[in-house]
């Protein structure tokens, strides 16, 4: 966003529901592959941007985020062609996959944080809704497996964890998108291992798979040598969203 301001852009970073501070209103939370969700975020977005004046719209998608901004460009094809180009940074493309790695060795830290910072939303939710799902199993709940078996499959329509795992993830779409994408995941990603990273996608869809870079954690040395810039990132990014507007351009003149 610091990047986007120095350009002289507008931007927005969008919260899920119930992230914000406040609990939503509806029987439901958010999930990773939203599409609905984003739909609704970005054509209020594309409004406001056409009521603005502005001349572009481009949009990034950042862990869960960015699969279920993938999702969504998949599932809308061209009425997604709105957008001029997109990102999808550190996204859990294949969520079995990634699942399956949060329940081991070091990466139970994170789901056991996760965990920590959903259950008293879940509560929350349960005053709301009372008799929405079972408090019980949900307090005793251990892993995000148990967790989207008891709250995120059932409330957003999945049968069961591996149901919404499989469903949402955004690999079964990745030949779907028309929109010029950039899927940025490093190897070391400890949420997803190389071995579930996608290797073909629709023309549209450039995959970046660099070593190093973490779970959104990518750093790079600038030219005088000093280590750590996290100025790496939106740099990548905004490359490939100028550049792949302008071959779009070049391809589809007025």
């Amino acid at each position: 966003m610091a990047v986007i301001a120095e350009r002289g852009w507008s931007g927005a970073a969008p919260h899920f529901r119930g992230c914000s501070g406040e609990i939503n209103l509806a029987p439901r939370f958010y999930h990773s592959g939203d599409a609905a969700e984003i739909d609704w975020i970005m054509r209020r977005l594309a409004a406001h941007a056409q009521r603005s004046g502005a001349g572009k719209l481009f949009t990034a998608g950042i862990s869960l985020g960015g699969n279920a901004l993938l999702r969504w460009l998949g599932e809308a094809q061209h009425e997604a062609d709105f957008v001029d180009a997109a990102c999808a940074i550190s996204a859990p493309l294949d969520l079995a996959g990634g699942g399956a790695a949060l329940g081991k060795g070091f990466n139970r830290v994170y789901a056991r944080n996760f965990l920590q910072t959903m259950r008293p939303k879940c509560l929350s939710k349960l005053e709301q809704f009372p008799g929405l799902f079972d408090r019980e199993a949900l307090l005793q709940a251990r892993d995000l497996y148990a967790f989207d078996n008891i709250v995120t499959a059932p409330l957003h329509g999945y049968r069961n964890t591996d149901d919404y795992w499989d469903r949402a993830s955004a690999r079964h779409v990745l030949g779907d998108i028309t929109v010029p994408t950039l899927i940025l995941n490093a190897q070391n990603d400890p949420f997803l291992p190389p071995r579930h990273l996608p290797q073909t996608a629709a023309p549209s869809v450039r995959l970046v798979y660099p070593e190093q870079g973490g779970h959104v954690g990518f750093l790079a040395d600038d030219a005088s040598g000093a280590a750590g810039m996290l100025s790496w990132l939106p740099q990548q990014m905004m490359h490939f969203l100028l550049g792949a507007d302008k071959n779009r351009a070049s391809n589809n003149p007025a």
